[in-house]
């Protein structure tokens, strides 16, 4: 057997203890394995083989798959985590990441939750999705250092120059209505946090995009099950409990991605009249398919418009879009 990769693995038990554990990539004669060793408690040792075969691409596959379930578990490559937490974040990027682990752990939950509030406020005054005023992240740096001026809010990553000037007085205004233990500028907090404590949360926030994205997967597999199955928007979104809309949003996604949506298509779409799918049809060749706004208004009269459903007619035009790029591109 050769040896082509090696790489070593901790992690800490609720005791303090650490165990210790290997993970290997070897070939003989073609043929691929990937193996897992780890040191269980008791000193008892157990091994796993994730992959045997002669395909290099599956063979991939398998080590990234078992590698994020073994993070998930808690197991950290001693090399990578070293890298992670202070090779690759440099300069900036890592004392703002700072910042970011700071604030998760120190943010002012009353001065949060207010931010929060004229978040919402502000949102509905400027019809924009809340995520577009400031983000969750930015709230809670906010809620952390409590800037008062100007040039305090301008220390804050990720708020951005043009938000400084369009909401300093409001957000300034309200940091202001609590106490601040801490001070400007921000250059005491790596030494207040500490590179372990920083090492720590960067690991943490490894885990939590491993479950994000293992989530995100496990919905595309469900959806695509669904798809194959014949199921409608209505017994998917039920099923997965996504709202209509979120679903429209994944099947466009996932025909994107090239993946057979077809058969839900066809189950949809043939509860619409033959006559209105020409008619949008007719439109996409006219206004194109970028917007459905156009489109909607070359179908239809303004009376028209008001007796309809409008949220059920773009879900259906939406879903027509997709088999009118798909002819496009056929033809």
């Amino acid at each position: 057997m050769n040896l082509v990769f090696l790489s070593s693995f901790e992690k800490e038990t609720a005791e303090g203890a650490s165990l210790d554990a290997q993970v290997t990539i070897g070939e003989q004669h073609g043929v691929w394995s990937v193996v897992w060793n780890e040191r269980l408690e008791g000193g008892k040792t157990a091994q796993e083989r994730w992959f045997e075969g002669t395909s290099w691409e599956a063979m991939l596959q398998s080590f990234r798959q078992g590698l994020q379930q073994k993070w998930l578990q808690g197991y950290a490559p001693l090399v990578e985590a070293i890298i992670e937490g202070r090779t690759e974040l440099t300069g900036k990027s890592r004392f703002n990441a700072m910042l970011q682990c700071y604030s998760d752990k120190h943010a002012n939950a009353d001065a949060f939750q207010k931010l929060r509030e004229w978040r919402r406020d502000q949102a509905n005054k400027e019809g924009k999705a809340a995520y577009l005023i400031a983000t969750n992240r930015v709230l809670r740096l906010l809620a952390a250092f409590l800037p008062q001026t100007v040039e305090e809010l301008a220390q804050i990553p990720w708020l951005g120059e043009q938000k400084v000037k369009q909401y300093a007085d409001e957000l300034t205004g309200i940091a202001a209505s609590f106490e601040r233990v801490t001070a400007f500028p921000l250059d005491w907090v790596p030494e207040a946090l500490g590179e372990a404590a920083f090492d720590a949360w960067l690991r943490e926030q490894r885990q939590l995009r491993l479950r994000a994205e293992q989530s995100q997967e496990e919905l595309k597999r469900k959806v695509l099950e669904g798809v194959a199955r014949g199921c409608g928007l209505e017994a998917l979104a039920q099923e997965l409990g996504l709202t209509r809309r979120e679903l429209v949003q994944r099947i466009e996604t996932l025909d994107e991605e090239g993946y057979d949506v077809e058969p839900l298509l066809q189950a949809e779409l043939e509860h619409v009249a033959e006559d209105e799918r020409r008619k949008a049809w007719r439109a996409f060749e006219l206004e194109g398919v970028r917007y459905l706004k156009p489109v909607l208004h070359r179908m239809y009269s303004e009376q028209e418009l008001r007796a309809l459903d409008l949220d059920r007619v773009y879900e259906w035009l939406r879903l027509l879009r997709l088999q009118y790029r798909k002819a496009k591109l056929a033809a």
